[in-house]
């Protein structure tokens, strides 16, 4: 079994759900950059509905930890669902592998956060709006902001490190959470999978750091899980693990199992299953306040 390379596996299967527009196409803001990297920009890419509501949904880029970038225009039937409900995209790509590994990942995705909220005007979102969601390594990326957000540092010298990380919920898709030993001693699955070295070689002394299950707290974001029951490279228990451990620091959690699945889901199991537990959870945490 590979691990998915490509931003996570929903990207197309929306298409099913969508139909001819009836209005005119949102705006598409592309590659806005949010810092730069050995000489690199990192960019997202911006899908402004037609009427702003003011929440909006970070979408992580991310299959392995491996962030490609996609035509922009994708993501105007890609993101449909949440465009029709006038949230905001945005499409966050992160220094991708093989160049870069985990820890600089999830400093990218933090920094996308805090831009973010640093310009909620400019990008006509409320700061205190903001979802975020990704499926595999898009998905641990997008734990790891719903535990380890924090209010900035005021003293810093960068000024976006000054704005907030922190995200109102978080919806994952069969993410890791914990990712302790996988530098050090990995499963045979994730041994086996050429692709997940480049990511994976860093200090171990860090593995902990960048495993959201560790990093639960009374603070977390509130998080629903949509994994697969027979998901051998990232097993089911890897949310359902997380899932005690938000609801142990009385954090609002849900895990909705996909009967049959593995890594991934097929167009029936997204349309039927999966889209309307996601939606359900953006509108319940992301409504006006």
């Amino acid at each position: 079994m590979k691990f998915c390379i490509l931003p996570f596996a929903s990207v197309m299967w929306l298409t099913l759900a969508c139909s001819q527009w009836a209005r005119a196409e949102p705006q598409i803001f592309a590659d806005v950059v949010y810092g730069h990297k050995d000489g690199l920009a990192l960019t997202f890419d911006v899908i402004q509905p037609e009427k702003p509501s003011g929440a909006a949904v970070l979408w992580i880029q991310s299959g392995g930890w491996y962030s490609n970038w996609v035509e922009p225009k994708v993501w105007l039937v890609a993101g449909k669902n949440y465009l029709d409900k006038n949230y905001t995209l945005f499409i966050v790509r992160h220094g991708s592998a093989p160049k870069y590994a985990i820890p600089d990942a999830t400093a990218d995705v933090r920094r996308a956060v805090r831009v973010i909220r640093q310009k909620a005007k400019d990008f006509m979102v409320d700061p205190e709006r903001l979802g975020v969601i990704g499926g595999s390594a898009g998905g641990h990326l997008s734990c790891m902001l719903g535990t380890t957000g924090d209010d900035g540092d005021p003293k810093a010298k960068d000024g976006v490190l000054t704005s907030s990380s922190r995200v109102a919920c978080v919806v994952a898709l069969y993410p890791p959470t914990d990712i302790s030993e996988w530098v050090s001693n990995p499963p045979e699955i994730i041994k086996k999978n050429a692709g997940l070295k480049p990511p994976l070689t860093f200090d171990a002394k860090l593995a902990p750091e960048h495993s959201p299950l560790l990093k639960v707290t009374a603070k977390s974001a509130p998080t629903l899980f949509i994994h697969g029951e027979k998901d051998e490279l990232v097993p089911i228990s890897h949310s359902q693990k997380m899932l005690a451990a938000l609801e142990k620091a009385n954090v609002p959690a849900k895990l909705v199992t996909i009967q049959g699945a593995a890594h991934g889901f097929n167009p029936k199991q997204n349309l039927e299953q999966v889209l309307p537990a996601m939606m359900e959870w953006f509108d319940k945490y992301l409504g006006k306040k």
